[in-house]
């Protein structure tokens, strides 16, 4: 592929250093984020031609060229992901985290408050997790509280004000979930002593909490303090059978990060797995879109910047599936072949694999197919149908004091319209407004063409109108025995009453009802067609009027002009000439006069 001349001398330029590159296309909107060991080796490898055509698309696109030099590949990978996240580039991976997972929080302020939450705010509070159980994280809080009497008040609780005695005790005091800061009945120094305990109990780092709680217990034992020394027995005890419930899954590893992934067409999933003194502690899985070429490699490097950045975990020791030519600052990668941690890749692909499996579930329910199963089912269900009304039938009439008396049919497939199938019907065989015989005539010509034609039924005739209306539908289906073989249904416009055959008692359904929905939506449909028809006929009817007015000027010479020119402002643009050839001489010139002389607009439907 030709580099562009104003991009070469910016190319030559690059370093061989480790960094981030960012294009941009003429308007200088930014294309792309990468990230490079090799800043020059890794731009000037895109200008070629790539068998990847949205590859060759971007590198069309490329206007100018800005670059980052960093001092490792890692932090080339950390600046590259927030730059994604700032500017979201078109061309860039996509990490996506449809869940909105729960944290723990402890806050900011004085005597900190611990509570959940699912919105993260940089105020310096801290957050713990996420979980990807509610339950779990609940079980966690209960026994924490159960632990540490906090403040549950977002009472200010600054020195200042507990000093000039502000604030009285609640009831949280007095049932002993409290220990009364508010009043300065606890210290400040035993407050914070809780809250880095609970820190560490969060984090998974019991053991220290319980060789703390032993060492306090031993001194207050040796001071014959035996009521302290009890108060700590039995938080140890508590301490000791939660460690008991934890997923254990080798007391030999500690402090580790365990990343996984699983590719598919779209791009892959990495989870993550924390173990802490053996246990696993937290556990999360995100989605990353490829948009380019990436390779897994740099999908799973993605997902583990990202991950340790979002969740601040700064274990010493990764495990990975395969090998990625990377380092993480602090961090030693390991992939392992055998024993404790491979058997721990092995349980985090197994976590992958039951994420992926639910997704999908969960999509293929949220699929077209499957909300209109459901639709479908639900209104066979309400409208007391034999069969699912995946093609429904909409009647209504149209005419003003039985002027240009017109029908329309408005069709819905799988509860949407299907606009190919309308139909309108100018009415023959009614004089004057007859609403009733106008749609008794309209139901027996439509099916009786189906039939004659061997056309599928509907499932569901709907009419528009009420009891009235209805019965002259049944007349016709009578007729034609069809009565038994399709659903019909009479909607009055007032109310929202569906009436069925035969049942003088209406039907109420449900304002918020799927089915009232979709009922109301295809009769105003056919209102709408309906009344489109109906003024395009009393258009041309004015029209009409007016040009058999013209001496020499009949009826058929009056459809003729109208099939071929459809209005008066189209004839008059015609020439004489052409009219002339049509029409004859004599004719044509009186039209032209006419016209020219400018006849009455019909009025606007």
């Amino acid at each position: 592929m030709e580099v562009k001349e104003s991009l070469k001398p910016i190319i030559s330029s690059l370093p061989d250093s480790p960094g981030v590159y960012q294009y941009f296309d003429e308007t200088g909107t930014i294309l792309y984020v990468g990230k490079a060991k090799n800043l020059k080796k890794r731009v000037s490898s895109y200008f070629k031609e790539h068998d990847n055509a949205k590859l060759n698309l971007l590198v069309r696109k490329i206007a100018t060229i800005n670059y980052i030099v960093v001092r490792t590949e890692w932090d080339a990978l950390l600046l590259e992901n927030s730059l994604i996240k700032k500017h979201q580039p078109r061309y860039n991976v996509m990490l996506k985290d449809d869940k909105t997972y729960p944290w723990i929080c402890i806050k900011n302020e004085p005597f900190p408050r611990l509570f959940s939450t699912r919105k993260i705010i940089k105020d310096g509070s801290e957050y713990f997790g996420p979980y990807a159980s509610v339950k779990v994280m609940y079980t966690v809080l209960e026994f924490v509280k159960q632990l540490y009497p906090l403040r549950t008040c977002s009472l200010n609780l600054t020195e200042e004000n507990i000093t000039k005695k502000k604030f009285k005790r609640c009831l949280e005091y007095h049932m002993g979930n409290c220990k009364g800061p508010c009043e300065g009945l606890q210290s400040k120094d035993d407050y914070d002593n809780s809250i880095t305990q609970i820190k560490q109990i969060v984090k998974g780092n019991i053991n220290g909490v319980i060789k703390y709680l032993k060492g306090e217990m031993q001194q207050y034992s040796d001071k014959w303090e035996f009521e302290k020394a009890q108060v700590l027995k039995e938080k140890l005890e508590l301490l000791e059978k939660y460690q008991s419930r934890s997923a254990v899954v080798s007391p030999t590893i500690d402090n580790v990060d365990v990343f996984t992934f699983i590719e598919d067409m779209k791009g892959g999933f990495v989870n993550f797995l924390k173990v802490v003194n053996g246990a696993i502690i937290q556990s999360h899985t995100i989605e990353i879109r490829k948009k380019l070429e990436e390779t897994k490699e740099e999908l799973l490097l993605m997902g583990i910047a990202e991950l340790r950045l979002r969740l601040g975990s700064d274990s010493p020791e990764i495990l990975l599936p395969f090998a990625v030519d990377a380092e993480v600052p602090g961090a030693e990668i390991i992939v392992p072949q055998k024993g404790d941690k491979k058997r721990l890749i092995e349980l985090s692909e197994n976590n992958l694999k039951y994420y992926i499996r639910e997704k999908q579930m969960l999509e293929s329910l949220r699929s077209p197919k499957k909300k209109t199963d459901g639709l479908m089912e639900q209104m066979k269900k309400d409208l007391r149908l034999e069969a699912l009304p995946v093609q429904i039938e909409c009647f209504d009439n149209s005419n003003i004091q039985g002027a240009f008396p017109v029908a329309a049919m408005t069709v819905f497939k799988n509860g949407k319209p299907s606009k190919k199938d309308y139909r309108h019907f100018n009415i023959r065989s009614v004089q004057g407004p007859d609403d009733f015989a106008s749609m008794e005539e309209v139901i027996y010509r439509r099916y009786k063409r189906l039939l004659d034609e061997d056309q599928p039924l509907p499932q569901l005739i709907v009419i528009d109108g009420g009891k009235g209306q209805l019965s002259s539908a049944m007349k016709s289906l009578a007729e034609l025995g069809l009565e038994q073989r399709v659903g019909v249904i009479g909607i009055a416009k007032k109310l929202e009453e569906i009436y069925f055959p035969g049942d003088p008692l209406p039907l109420y359904l449900d304002k918020r009802s799927q089915t009232l929905r979709i009922i109301q939506q295809i009769r105003d449909e056919a209102h709408r067609f309906g009344i489109t028809h109906h003024r395009k006929r009393r258009s041309q009817g004015a029209i009409q009027s007016a040009l058999t007015g013209i001496d020499g000027i009949g009826e058929k010479t009056t459809e003729k002009l109208l099939k071929t020119f459809g209005s008066i402002e189209r004839l008059k643009q015609v020439p004489e000439e052409e009219i002339a050839a049509m029409i004859g001489t004599d004719k044509a010139k009186k039209l032209m006069e006419f016209l020219k002389n400018g006849p009455i607009t019909p009025q606007k439907a």
